[in-house]
């Protein structure tokens, strides 16, 4: 008898077309997960699916995704997963699938408006701090600009994207000469260059088109902080979604320095002259009071804001206000250079207020902090969401389908943490023994692992170093740093180190350098990533330190990469305003701030940086860590269970031996 046609049997009859067609071999767990998320998608269920690094999951959600009948969203936490969607896995699979009937393989990218080139002030020019429209760059960045813009046009006459992540190299002050903010344009019904306008088209794009693939701030800013940004869609699929909770608190962020303030009030004051009194200069004014309340003010968490921050804030909140009440009407016509002066300085004005008057509200749902000065850096005031899994379930998982998938989701062996995190509630599982799925306001989900094509267990060891001392605030000791030698020596290179900072990262590769100077050995912060990562994969006899993008944002396969060493459990820092509030909340409200946000932290990071180790079935080695907590402290089991399932021991002796057999194995 024929097997129905239910939607689970043609997503994986597709996913198997699709695989054939494009060479790979079918695995079990990429077959499961797609299965499982076309059944998400059809029941209106939440699905959290754990996919281990080689899996293949991006055909695991992009296969149903086509198939579903409603348009469906990727975001991605990474501009390289979002690249190699666009660029590699969706054109690919278009062409696999391009003879299944009925079909709709359309699909486009959708970023925020300053990834965007603006033919706007690439034409018309960049306002000065009077608000006068330039057209001439200033210093050593004319040459850069002049590129910029130069590739700007010819993308214009080539029909391009207009994308900065096709754009000559640059830095972001050089990007900012050539691109605006959603608070600066014009607006395409006024902008001249409208009909050309590179973010227009690619709207334009997305509303036209089933899939679109999009980032997890633009998410966030849509469906969280309610401005449209993305067509009206069904379903989103959150890939990395273990960065999710981060890219959303960033989203939500905001800050104030005095300096941006005096630079909104000159700019406005060519446009509020003839207003009674002189609202740009209350402005400034409001700015050296809010510099003189900062310098008051000790750096850090601020749990009791003084009366002199306090007045300071609600003055340049209304200072604003009345400013922004000065601008004249926007004269009618096409928008030419003058509206495009006024609605940027207008839109500078815009943040000043709102950013204020967020500050000064004192929200307990805010944790507010100021940053150090430091060098040419003023000091900034900021201002965050205490926690962000409220917003998330009333306003994206109450409205719409998520399916979440990262190779990081189980911490501790379970889903819990992460999915409390996400908005969702533990009892709320499917097949939970105390569920409460049938409330009104449940929202049911579902969480499944479908494993790994790795062996860890016969392809990695797992080494915790438990006869060092614990590490101090200093920093790496003498002990630390003799292990780290040892351990590179036996291999002959061939080693990520994984450091809790930058200083120690620095200091290792100086220890590294002096005591084994026949290797190569590079510390982040000695060229741009890319070229690091690029010299480490060509020479096996290269070490590469660094800190946080090394942690989450290396790929590198092969023999390269062998011994991966992490210095130290990578707890948030106890000064960290954000998450040590996010600590004491949670132990206010009767939990253990320390397992739900810094253990949370530390085993998510982990388990992202081990993950360097294994990339292929061929792969070999040994992940160190220089921690001995993590053998011998409570919480360590938690977090040795979020790592992957990798043979482990504390014998020094043993894992020396192991990383020589491997040196030589590759020298032969």
């Amino acid at each position: 008898m024929p097997e129905p046609d239910t939607s689970s049997s043609r997503v994986a009859t597709v996913l198997a077309q699709a695989v054939s067609a494009l060479g790979g071999q079918q695995r079990d767990g990429q077959v499961q997960m797609a299965t499982e998320v076309a059944e998400a998608m059809e029941d209106g269920r939440h699905l959290l699916v754990q996919a281990g690094t080689g899996t293949g999951k991006s055909l695991g959600y992009l296969v149903p995704a086509m198939l579903h009948d409603k348009r469906v969203v990727v975001a991605t936490a990474t501009l390289a997963l979002q690249h190699q969607l666009v660029e590699r896995d969706l054109p690919r699979l278009v062409e696999a699938v391009k003879d299944v009937p009925g079909l709709d393989t359309s699909y486009a990218v959708l970023k925020g408006r300053s990834n965007y080139a603006c033919l706007h002030r690439i034409r018309a020019g960049v306002p000065d701090d009077q608000g006068t429209l330039v057209d001439v760059p200033m210093g050593s960045m004319a040459e850069k600009v002049l590129e910029l813009r130069a590739w700007a046009e010819e993308e214009s006459e080539q029909k391009g994207s207009g994308e900065r992540d096709n754009a000559p190299r640059h830095t972001d002050r050089e990007w900012r000469q050539v691109s605006v903010s959603h608070r600066e344009c014009l607006g395409a019904a006024k902008c001249p260059f409208g009909a050309e306008c590179f973010a227009e088209l690619a709207r334009e794009k997305a509303q036209r088109s089933h899939l679109i693939v999009t980032n997890h701030s633009l998410l966030a800013i849509d469906a969280i902080e309610e401005v449209p940004m993305i067509p009206d869609y069904d379903t989103v699929v959150i890939d990395e979604a273990h960065e999710l909770t981060a890219r959303v608190t960033q989203a939500a962020t905001d800050e104030l320095a005095a300096a941006d303030i005096e630079r909104a009030a000159r700019r406005s004051s060519r446009w509020t002259a003839d207003a009674d009194g002189d609202p740009a200069g209350d402005l400034e004014d409001a700015a050296q009071q809010l510099a003189e309340a900062f310098e008051a003010t000790p750096p850090g968490r601020i749990d009791q804001v003084s009366q002199q921050l306090s007045d300071a804030l609600v003055l340049v909140r209304d200072a604003a206000r009345a400013c922004l009440s000065a601008y004249p009407r926007e004269s009618g016509g096409g928008g030419g250079e003058g509206d495009a002066g006024r609605t940027q300085a207008r839109g500078m004005v815009q943040e000043v207020f709102v950013n204020a008057e967020r500050m000064a509200a004192g929200s307990q749902a805010d944790v507010l902090w100021l940053g150090e000065a430091r060098d040419r850096f003023p000091a900034r005031l900021h201002v965050a969401p205490l926690q962000v899994w409220g917003p998330m379930r009333d306003k994206l998982l109450t409205d719409k389908t998520v399916v979440f998938t990262s190779a990081t989701l189980m911490l501790g062996g379970e889903f819990g943490a992460v999915a409390t995190s996400l908005g969702l509630k533990p009892t709320e599982r499917i097949g939970h023994q105390v569920a409460t799925t049938d409330a009104d306001d449940a929202l049911p989900w579902k969480g499944i692992d479908v494993g790994s094509p790795f062996d860890y267990g016969q392809q990695s060891i797992l080494y915790v170093a438990r006869h060092l001392p614990q590490p101090g605030r200093d920093g790496l000791g003498q002990a630390q740093l003799d292990e780290i030698c040892e351990l590179v020596d036996s291999l002959d290179g061939r080693t990520l180190g994984l450091f809790s900072s930058r200083r120690a990262a620095e200091t290792a590769a100086e220890a590294v350098r002096a005591r084994l100077p026949h290797l190569t050995t590079l510390a982040q912060g000695d060229a741009q990533l890319p070229e690091l990562a690029k010299q480490f994969v060509e020479d096996p006899h290269t070490c590469l330190f660094g800190t946080l993008s090394l942690w989450q944002g290396l790929d590198v396969p092969g023999d390269t990469c062998q011994l991966v060493i992490i210095d130290r459990i990578p707890f948030p820092r106890p000064d960290d305003p954000l998450m040590s509030a996010r600590q004491k909340a949670a132990d206010q409200a009767g939990g253990n701030g320390f397992m739900q946000v810094a253990a949370t932290h530390a085993a998510l990071l982990m388990a992202q940086g081990a993950g360097r180790l294994i990339r292929t079935t061929t792969d070999r080695g040994i992940v160190a860590v220089l921690d001995p907590r993590l053998e011998t402290a409570r919480y360590g089991r938690f977090l040795k269970a979020s790592l992957p399932p990798m043979w482990s021991t504390t014998d020094p002796a043993l894992v020396r031996q192991a990383l020589s057999r491997l040196g030589q194995a590759k020298s032969a």
